[in-house]
């Protein structure tokens, strides 16, 4: 996505970054039918039930995921969690910094928690399937998760990151050394797929083994009936914006794909 122009990276979400200024649409609803003058039938009155969405199952968030060919050829299957999570994102907020709201300490910190423990959008209501991504060319890694999710706990997750540029615009954090990072939050526009989606980008400015660094991070959520990606791409070198929003538009496109009946390309079979 594009970012806007006071964003530390335009990458994917540095170097041509994901999101632009946020704007997050959601909609959907349900409508009523009308009475008529002939009784319904017990088959009728049971017609609502019968069309509810079907709850996701593994195999189909396994089948909706993402894959390495639906993302640029410097893309490989991850080799393991990189270095700085550990090091940057178990940070703890400053809270002494926030005079005037010392209640947005607490959502800066969720944040933080939330893109450690990989559960930024909540605990997930039924069927999930992750996987993850090393970018060779920009020392990055993407993580990508499909699940199922209460709607309206979701929604409200969505909600909540959008308020998350201006409660965690700039606040300290101290890394588990004890060094100072500068963490920066801003809106990012992800690509208009799906019901609902927010973009988050992400900055922590400090040092890491006595070298100056900054970590970018893209963060991008979708949600398509009840269930929604969730996606992070990021390292200490930025952050590739295109494969950001690719990942979110070829990912959206497979769950809606899967939720439908219709069968994505085949993930391949290591040889």
């Amino acid at each position: 996505m594009n970012r806007p122009s006071s964003c530390l990276l335009a990458s994917a979400l540095t170097a041509g970054m994901l999101l632009s200024t946020a704007a997050c649409s959601s909609g959907g609803g349900d409508s009523g039918s009308g009475h008529t003058e002939v009784s319904a039938s017990p088959l009728a009155t049971k017609s609502p039930a019968a069309s509810a969405t079907p709850a996701l199952t593994e195999a189909q968030a396994r089948s909706a995921l993402i894959t390495n060919t639906d993302l640029g050829s410097q893309w490989t299957e991850t080799q393991g969690a990189a270095t700085w999570r550990d090091a940057l994102l178990k940070s703890k907020v400053d809270a002494s910094a926030f005079v005037e709201n010392k209640g947005d300490a607490a959502d800066c910190q969720q944040l933080l928690d939330g893109l450690y423990a990989e559960d930024l959008l909540g605990t997930p209501k039924g069927a999930q399937a992750v996987t993850g991504f090393d970018d060779s060319d920009n020392d990055a890694q993407m993580r990508y998760q499909v699940a199922a999710y209460d709607r309206a706990a979701l929604d409200s997750k969505l909600a909540w990151m959008k308020t998350l540029p201006t409660k965690c615009d700039q606040f300290t954090a101290i890394d588990n050394k004890g060094g100072k990072q500068v963490v920066q939050v801003v809106s990012a526009s992800p690509p208009d797929v799906g019901d609902a989606r927010e973009g988050l980008e992400l900055t922590m400015t400090g040092e890491l083994d006595g070298n100056p660094t900054t970590l970018t991070l893209d963060i991008g959520a979708v949600r398509v009936g009840d269930n929604a990606i969730y996606v992070t791409n990021g390292g200490l070198n930025g952050a590739d914006g295109d494969s950001t929003i690719q990942a979110i538009k070829a990912g959206t496109q497979r769950l809606q794909d899967v939720m439908s009946g219709k069968t994505p390309p085949q993930i391949p079979t290591p040889s």
